[in-house]
């Protein structure tokens, strides 16, 4: 296959009439052209070429909590409140129902941008509580989600193993999510063969948090993803609320990050989720270690948790990807948009993300985002390269006409002037997967999704 684009994003910057050939779904050549795209047996894309999104932090289930949790409980409403909900909600999900709340979101995500996701699935077993007759039942659900998308997928199952320091047993809402190490790490295997089968997927892992893994379970799990893959993504929550900090510092006597520091070996495998409440040292600790910072400014908002110090962070050359999490928005647009602003209201200036290499600001979040959010996930994605997976999008150029354009303003205008979807085209380990804004399974699974709305609100 080979692409004509008259403006592309490359790694190595803005790039015009360029003529890209993708075979196997990896991009294998990038070069200018003038020539006949006749000749050449070239489709022209329409619209400004840039990377795909990274999403590197899902929870699926949670694309049909969106909207339930905004009551309010006169001012005392905390994530530990929303938390409570949640569980009261996933107690009626079957495995069919998550397959397609995660087919939903899956198009959801394609269609504003997102080419590859990284799923942490902790909707393990029944309503009971107990394995389903094949423990992977809820894993394959997923595969199966993102294969009838077509978008890419890093499976992190979770092992969750308490429900607070201590360690405390587990609570009757968290049921469905429990495991032994042992079964954990079976339940692992099964996923690696289920990759085999589905495609453009990998496996990791990600053990919940340090309130619900202990370090046994932790080293014991790593050191299993590990040996069957030495470049597994590692995800854990790690410093969410204060309450979690003060937590572990009164059962370890230390902050989580710091304790993950001292105890397990952090490599740029591993991604740190909602790092929010952290110190300098421990800032510091995360950027020496190579580890990704998983930000979800959407989610993070919405919960209440604090805003993390992106700007020290990428002062000191961290690396950070965006994840939506709860799916209250799935939109990377918005995340990278909050990204900046939450820093701009915090130190009351404008433009802070940006560097003297790439003084726009919505093409260093954008690039930086995607090429992040590829390390989080293991994956070949993130950027347009030789050698690259063909992840890319295709900017609407009529949307994008009423703003700033030109190659210094394209993204900027994407970011922070854009009021509705500006992606025409989406292409997943070279095959188109939406269209002119359409994604063919996307009528469908509205309806079917919008009657398991009504049977869940009912």
């Amino acid at each position: 296959m080979k692409l004509f684009a008259k403006q592309l994003l490359t790694v190595d910057g803005w790039r015009f009439n360029q003529l890209v050939t993708i075979e196997a779904g990896i991009i294998t050549d990038i070069c200018e052209t003038h020539g006949d795209m006749t000749e050449n047996d070239a489709d022209m894309v329409k619209g400004i070429v840039i990377p795909g999104m990274v999403n590197c932090h899902s929870h699926a289930f949670q694309r049909a909590f969106a909207g339930f949790s905004e009551q309010g409980s006169e001012g005392k409403d905390s994530f530990w409140t929303w938390r409570r909900i949640m569980y009261q909600f996933l107690e009626q999900l079957t495995v069919a129902d998550a397959q397609l709340i995660a087919q939903q979101l899956y198009i959801e995500m394609l269609k504003q941008g997102y080419t590859r996701v990284a799923e942490f699935h902790y909707l393990h077993h029944d309503q009971q509580g107990q394995q389903h007759e094949s423990p992977a039942a809820m894993a394959e659900a997923i595969f199966k989600a993102a294969n009838t998308s077509g978008i890419g997928l890093t499976m992190l199952p979770v092992l969750y193993r308490f429900s607070g320091f201590g360690p405390q047993a587990a609570n009757d809402g968290q049921k469905r999510f429990i495991h032994s190490v042992a079964d954990f790490n079976c339940l692992v295997d099964d996923c690696f063969t289920l990759a085999e089968h589905y495609g453009n997927s990998n496996v990791g892992i990600a053990p919940h948090s340090l309130r619900a893994v202990d370090k046994p379970s932790l080293v014991e799990a790593v050191a299993h993803v590990r040996a069957k893959d030495a470049n597994a993504p590692i995800h854990i929550h790690i410093a969410e609320q204060q309450k979690e900090v003060n937590d572990c510092i009164a059962h370890y006597g230390q902050r989580p990050v710091e304790w993950l520091l001292d105890n397990m070996t952090l490599d740029q495998h591993w991604c740190l989720i909602h790092a929010t409440h952290i110190d300098e040292q421990e800032r510091r600790g995360i950027v020496a270690s190579g580890a990704i910072a998983g930000i979800c400014p959407t989610t993070e908002a919405n919960l209440g948790d604090g805003i993390f110090p992106t700007a020290e962070f990428v002062g000191e050359q961290g690396k950070w990807a965006i994840g939506s999490d709860s799916h209250i928005s799935v939109n990377p647009v918005e995340e990278l948009r909050w990204l900046e602003y939450a820093q701009r209201l915090t130190k009351q200036q404008r433009a802070i993300l940006a560097t003297d290499e790439t003084p726009s600001v919505g093409q260093y979040l954008w690039q930086s985002a995607a090429q992040g959010g590829a390390q989080s996930t293991s994956s070949n994605t993130g950027a347009i390269a030789i050698g690259k997976q063909a992840d890319l999008l295709v900017l609407d150029d009529a949307k994008l006409s009423v703003y700033a354009s030109g190659q210094q303003y394209c993204l900027d205008s994407l970011v922070f002037a854009s009021s509705s979807p500006a992606i025409a085209d989406v292409m997943v380990n070279g095959k188109w997967v939406v269209t002119n804004g359409e994604h063919a399974a996307a009528q469908e699974t509205h309806e079917k999704f919008s009657a398991l709305l009504s049977r869940l609100s009912g």
